[in-house]
């Protein structure tokens, strides 16, 4: 095929270290186009500005990298990206280098899984990758495989609306264990809010979390990671609940 148009999005920002990383492997592969938010939006979810208007910057910076800034959430990002920005449908959307992992229920917070979400619900295959580690210095491994998933989606079909979740541990690429195909897990933080005083007697409340994961098998994405492989899941967000679908009918009396 004719080299692909992929659109590189996240929800990091712009400015990071970690699209940067992930256009250099898309410009291997075909012609990115990196459109982004202005500013951080980490645990954005799936939000989108409905009582603001959206601005689009173009940017060029060293070594060919360009694209646009958006003042808005990352799912902003795919759809007037889509609609507004490119000439054509993307033939991929891909998000990330996410910096943090994006594995279980958080799932459900993430900016960047919600930016390759938006795209799946479009039709378009999509990807979201993430380093496992806070560390920015060492994208060699989110990198290859990056291009690898990007290069397997491209030539294979996915289901519509499924996108693919790819977490990779933090290390060289002859470090890892091996990549793993899993399912969503059930780690998840459990949070509280601790109260502090600013330095005019104002109270206010930091978030404050412990991850907590009782899952045992390296089938679910965060014990993958934890063992020290590369973790890739299909999800979607049909969330209907198939498994209590026919009892709650049976309960209500529902004739149909």
């Amino acid at each position: 095929m004719s080299s692909p148009n992929i659109l590189v999005t996240n929800d990091d920002g712009i400015d990071s270290p970690g699209i940067y990383a992930l256009w250099q492997a898309m410009s291997e592969i075909g012609s990115p186009t990196v459109i982004a938010p202005n500013i951080e939006q980490s645990a954005a979810s799936h939000s989108i500005s409905l009582n603001k208007p959206l601005f689009i910057k173009y940017i060029s910076r060293n070594f060919g990298f360009k694209g646009w800034c958006v003042n808005g959430t990352p799912a902003d990002c795919t759809k007037i990206g889509i609609k507004r920005i490119l000439d054509q449908k993307p033939d991929l959307i891909i998000s990330g280098i996410n910096r943090g992992a994006n594995l279980g229920i958080n799932l459900i917070y993430s900016g960047t899984i919600s930016a390759a979400t938006e795209g799946a619900l479009l039709g378009i295959p999509s990807i979201a990758i993430s380093l496992a580690s806070f560390k920015t210095d060492n994208y060699r491994a989110s990198k290859i495989i990056a291009t690898e998933i990007a290069e397997y989606v491209l030539e294979n079909n996915i289901p519509k609306g499924t996108l693919l979740n790819v977490n990779v541990p933090y290390g060289d690429p002859e470090d890892i264990n091996g990549k793993l195909i899993t399912r969503q897990g059930n780690q998840f933080f459990k949070d509280d809010f601790e109260k502090r005083t600013d330095p005019r007697g104002n109270t206010y409340y930091w978030i404050k979390g412990e991850k907590i994961d009782h899952d045992k098998s390296i089938d679910y994405d965060g014990k993958a990671i934890e063992q020290n492989y590369i973790s890739i899941t299909p999800i979607n967000f049909n969330l209907t609940d198939e498994s209590y679908l026919t009892e709650l009918k049976k309960d209500f009396k529902c004739t149909i």
